[in-house]
């Protein structure tokens, strides 16, 4: 497993009031990864990552062609370096119903009685702070507290592996496949499940949704985690209706208040029934089953 991390570039866009359509497509079709963080005062700021310099002439023409207005920007070069040593977060234990996630640069564990869960984490990947992770984790519970639990998991848009990791520690028995597009995410994945004694229970691909044979040969699954942005989970309703076994549960999330109407019609259609909707702030999170 490579711990290291070749030359980037990063587009930083200026922060925008509302969520666009129009400029989510075509930022997800032009970078290769695309973040969406909230400032302070409740702005969206889009950045997209290349793994080599961008052309901004390119740019800026496709955005022209796609009929999208871009929101001033800059350009950042992120030079090689150790990932797992020179990117880690350092950020407060998170406390869940069930769970304590806490950072790799943590001596030891804090003192608990919930599940401890050690990561390496970056804005890339996730910490676990973020508002989305918080609410995939409770409707994890949520399905838990009911005496519910899947032994096929699959986890779309991996990351650090949380999702995959926390379903693991809660059901002993439970096998689940982290796949993300980024593949320094899914070295992370691997890396996080070893330390977590995980390793035989949560396994990675590198992969651009459904595209592997691994996770077509593994469904169907009991529960599917799609925490990643509205556009994405909008094409990958299908694929997710596909692979998911009936009676088994979907947790989507990564999107906004408003983006909800855009998502769960999709999903509706394909005979997916909404169980439970949660909010943070304005994030969004929507457990649905197979019917």
């Amino acid at each position: 497993m490579s711990e290291s991390i070749g030359d980037s570039w990063q587009i930083v866009f200026e922060p925008i009031k509302e969520a666009n359509a129009a400029f989510d497509e075509f930022v997800e079709s032009f970078f290769e990864v695309v973040s969406i963080d909230y400032t302070e005062q409740g702005l969206m700021q889009y950045s997209g990552c290349l793994s080599h310099k961008p052309n901004e002439k390119a740019l800026n023409e496709s955005a022209k062609s796609a009929g999208v207005a871009l929101p001033e920007y800059k350009c950042v070069f992120v030079p090689a370096q150790n990932w797992l040593t020179k990117n880690v977060i350092k950020f407060p234990p998170l406390e869940t119903e069930d769970f304590l996630i806490y950072g790799a640069h943590e001596d030891k564990a804090p003192n608990t009685d919930k599940l401890a869960i050690r990561i390496y984490a970056a804005t890339a990947f996730g910490s676990g702070q973020h508002q989305t992770t918080r609410l995939c984790l409770k409707l994890l519970s949520m399905l838990n507290a009911q005496g519910k639990s899947a032994s096929n998991i699959l986890d779309m848009g991996c990351g650090s592996g949380i999702l995959a990791l926390s379903a693991c520690k809660l059901w002993k028995n439970a096998q689940a496949l982290g796949a993300d597009i980024d593949g320094e995410a899914v070295a992370v994945t691997l890396k996080n499940a070893a330390d977590n004694k995980l390793d035989g229970q949560v396994h990675a691909v590198e992969s651009n949704g459904f595209n592997n044979r691994q996770i077509v040969g593994r469904a169907p699954y009991q529960l599917i985690f799609a925490n990643i942005l509205a556009r994405p989970l909008i094409e990958m309703a299908d694929d997710i209706y596909k692979n998911l076994q009936t009676g088994g549960w979907v947790v989507l999330s990564g999107f906004i208040d408003e983006q909800v109407d855009w998502i769960k019609p999709e999903y509706e259609k394909h005979g997916m029934k909404t169980i439970k909707i949660l909010n943070d702030e304005n994030w969004q999170a929507i457990l649905m089953e197979k019917l």
